[in-house]
C-alpha cells in the first residue's frame, strides 16, 4: 500500500505518467507520485542538465536572468502590500534571479539551491550569499521575516521536513510566499493526464489553493493572501519543454522541426490559469 507522504494515510492509484504512478491521498486530497524519495532523487534530478540542456528543464537557465529578475521584483511589490521589505530566505534559490529581484525592492538575505553550478554562477555575477545543499537537510543560523519558495514545493522530497525548515527559519510573525502549480484549475481537469505539470520524475507533488491552506493551517500558519503571478518565459524555454512533451507522442515528432524554425530569445506571456500564489503568516 502506497501512503500519502504528507499525512501517512491511504492514498489510492490514480493514473500513470511516463512510466511513474501517481497517486491520491484518500484522507487529505493530495496527489504525489507514488515512489521512494530522498535527497539523491534531488541531486540527480537537479544537475546541471535541467538548467542547460533542455527536455523537462532549462534549454539555458541563465537566458531568463531579466524575466526572472522581474519577477522577483513583482513579489517584493506585492509583499509591501503587507509588510514592510526585511530579510528573506529565497528557497530553491538556482542562480539567485529572483533573490536579486527581491532585493532590487529592498528585500535582503540568502538563498539555498542544490545545483553548485547554479549557485556559483549567482555568487560571482551578483555576488549573492547563496548556499549549496536540500531545504529539507538545512540549518538557518538565523530567522527571516520572509521564506520565499517560487515553484519549489511541487519538488521536495519530503514536504513534511522543508514546511518544519520554514517554520523554523522564520520570525514569530514571519511571512511565508509560495507560487506552484493549482492542479484543481480548469485547465488541468480539462486536460487531465495530458496536463503539462503532470511531468514526473522532476515533479513529484500537486497542489491546489486550496489542499496547500489546509496542509499549511496544520502547521502553524494563517492564509493572507492568493492570487495570479504574472510569468512570462523565453521562447527557447517554451520550445524545449514543448519538445519534451512531444517527443513522446507520434503525431508530436511532426510538430518539432516547424517548431524550431521559432528564434529562441523571444518573450512570451504564460496564460497562467493553472498557477497560483499565496501567502501565509505564521502564529
Amino acid at each position: 500500500m502506497t501512503v500519502c507522504p504528507l499525512c501517512n494515510r491511504p492514498s489510492q492509484f490514480a493514473f500513470e505518467k511516463y512510466g511513474y504512478p501517481i497517486h491520491d491521498c484518500n484522507d487529505c486530497g493530495h496527489r504525489f507520485c507514488g515512489i521512494d524519495l530522498t535527497v539523491e532523487h534531488v541531486n540527480r534530478v537537479y544537475n546541471d542538465n535541467y538548467f542547460l540542456e533542455g527536455g523537462a528543464g532549462y534549454k539555458d537557465y541563465t537566458a531568463e536572468a531579466g524575466l526572472l529578475i522581474g519577477h522577483g521584483e513583482f513579489y517584493g511589490n506585492i509583499m509591501k502590500q503587507y509588510t514592510q521589505p526585511g530579510t528573506v530566505l529565497d528557497i530553491g534559490a538556482a542562480a539567485g534571479f529572483i533573490l536579486q529581484g527581491l532585493h532590487n525592492t529592498g528585500w535582503t538575505g540568502d538563498g539555498i539551491e542544490p545545483n553548485q553550478t547554479m549557485v556559483a554562477y549567482g555568487r560571482e555575477e551578483f555576488g549573492l550569499n547563496l548556499t549549496t545543499g536540500s531545504f529539507e537537510d538545512f540549518a538557518p543560523a538565523k530567522t527571516y521575516d520572509l521564506v520565499n519558495m517560487i515553484q519549489v514545493v511541487a519538488h521536495f522530497y519530503d514536504f513534511n521536513r522543508a514546511m518544519q525548515t520554514a517554520y523554523n527559519a522564520l520570525n514569530s510573525d514571519g511571512y511565508l510566499l509560495i507560487e506552484t502549480w493549482d492542479f484543481h484549475s480548469w485547465i488541468a481537469r480539462l486536460l487531465g493526464e495530458n496536463w503539462h505539470e503532470y511531468s514526473p520524475p522532476g515533479v513529484v507533488h500537486w497542489f491546489s489553493e486550496e489542499t496547500l491552506t489546509d496542509q499549511l493551517e496544520k502547521r502553524g500558519y494563517r492564509h493572507i493572501a492568493s492570487g495570479k503571478p504574472k510569468k512570462y518565459l523565453k521562447s527557447g524555454h517554451a520550445k524545449s519543454l514543448l519538445e519534451y512533451t512531444l517527443a513522446k507522442r507520434t503525431l508530436g515528432r511532426f510538430l518539432i522541426p516547424p517548431m524550431n524554425l521559432i528564434p529562441d530569445n523571444i518573450t512570451i506571456p504564460y496564460p497562467t490559469f493553472d498557477l497560483f500564489w499565496s501567502l501565509y503568516q505564521k502564529k
